[in-house]
């Protein structure tokens, strides 16, 4: 029987609240679809490829209206959502419509056929401007509550399931899993060695910068920090760091996927590889998609970076608790021996991942009982609306890593856990690289 702190997971959780949303919206998008109907309309988005601003004034002349329902079902969802979850309403407010108005002027200029053909997809002009300012200006302390960056991508990322058929995870899943296995285990353990043997770091900071390089950065980053009992700048300092080489990422890895000539599908792998975050190789990928006019490598980055690395967030929380209370610390105590439970891996696991699995099952048992064409019925009635959806989250993710990211705070630490951190990146790329475009090379060609 769950405990109340269990039960009060599934609406006190960040991670909850996405599978809630995302799936709320898949559900309510087949029903209007099933009635005769489409959530288009509320899925609004400027024109794409317009030269003439007259376009653009238009459309919003036409649309006001729709913008503004979506940003009052946005804003309703997640004000309620994070008052639940201990934020003031008072705070989120203001600050959510701040987001919500800077990121529709974002998706109007990246929509623009000038930014097109520069690959300056919605996704990485939030992200670029968001760096700008939030370099140049500290963020006052009222608008921080609705810098809820976990929060958004989650989100997306669940819907990101709902347009991943199911049989797709199935039979790439696997390799998936096992490609992620070999690059974080070795990631990992190369980060480890070079921060504790080389550097002289603490072994619970040193397990904290690996996880953050060989799983997800943020959570993998928290999730460890907690199992191992890390300080919390420990944690600080390596999330700061993955950012700093996820940004790096989001550029290097489309344009030595082009250099390279790589396929998409394959690139995609090779991004979900080697990226450091959710977020960063989701703008990677759809940089390359765009660029390609093709999903593959969306779905290539998200079996291999949500179904392949993030799932080991709960695997090396459970691992380096075990080895923590057994062989590092100096202290005994309940706090300690609690983390020795099997169910650590449950409290650590990304429940998103739940979410994105539930969306494609349905969407997929939808799609395969319909007697509906695919490309003239299904795709703009039910798919697209989602998609267009999904790319609002991920602007204000974007927006918000930008927003969050401070260089300076780096140099409060020194160079050492930059430089371990650098050896796993050398790494990681490389043998993401190999694995991706040699030995499982034949699976991603295959999706489409």
């Amino acid at each position: 029987m769950s405990s109340p702190q269990g039960i009060s997971a599934l609406w006190k959780k960040e991670d909850w609240w996405a599978v809630w949303l995302g799936l709320g919206i898949v559900i309510i998008a087949i029903v209007f679809f099933v009635t005769g109907g489409t959530l288009g309309p509320l899925a609004v988005s400027p024109p794409r490829d317009w030269t003439a601003f007259s376009t653009v004034a238009s459309h919003l002349a036409r649309q006001w209206p729709w913008y503004i329902l979506l940003f009052a079902v946005f804003g309703v969802i997640f004000t309620f959502s994070t008052a639940v979850m201990g934020h003031s309403p008072k705070q989120y407010v203001p600050g959510f419509t701040i987001i919500f108005v800077t990121s529709l002027l974002i998706l109007v200029v990246s929509q623009s056929q000038f930014f097109h053909q520069k690959s300056l997809e919605a996704p990485l002009v939030a992200l670029l401007l968001g760096l700008v300012v939030g370099n140049l200006w500290r963020m006052p302390n009222w608008l921080e509550s609705s810098l809820r960056t976990e929060y958004y991508i989650k989100t997306g990322i669940v819907l990101l399931g709902a347009t991943l058929p199911l049989t797709l995870i199935i039979t790439a899943g696997p390799i998936a899993f096992f490609q992620a296995t070999i690059v974080s285990v070795c990631t990992w353990l190369t980060m480890f060695f070079v921060a504790t043997k080389l550097f002289g770091l603490d072994k619970r900071f040193a397990a904290v910068l690996g996880a953050g390089g060989s799983v997800c950065g943020v959570s993998a980053s928290i999730a460890v920090g907690g199992a191992v009992e890390a300080e919390k700048e420990h944690i600080a300092v390596s999330i700061s760091i993955v950012s700093l080489w996820a940004l790096v990422m989001i550029f290097f890895l489309p344009y030595a996927s082009g250099w390279l000539g790589l396929e998409p599908g394959v690139a995609g792998a090779w991004i979900g590889t080697s990226e450091f975050a959710d977020a960063a190789g989701f703008a990677a990928a759809q940089t390359i998609a765009s660029n390609a006019g093709t999903e593959a490598p969306i779905q290539t980055f998200t079996l291999m970076k949500v179904i392949g690395r993030d799932i080991w967030i709960g695997i090396w929380a459970l691992v380096l608790s075990i080895v923590s209370v057994t062989y590092w610390e100096t202290k005994s105590g309940e706090g300690s021996a609690r983390r020795l439970g099997a169910g650590v891996i449950w409290e650590r696991f990304p429940k998103f991942v739940i979410g994105f699995f539930l969306a494609s099952i349905i969407m997929s048992f939808l799609v395969a009982g319909s007697a509906m064409d695919f490309d003239t019925e299904i795709t703009p009635r039910l798919i697209a609306p989602i998609k267009t959806l999904r790319t609002w989250t991920f602007v204000f993710t974007f927006l918000c890593i930008g927003l969050t990211t401070r260089f300076r705070d780096l140099t409060k630490w020194g160079m050492p856990p930059f430089w371990a951190f650098t050896v796993g990146v050398l790494v990681n790329v490389p043998l993401g690289f190999f694995l991706s475009t040699v030995v499982f090379k034949a699976y991603w060609l295959a999706v489409r």
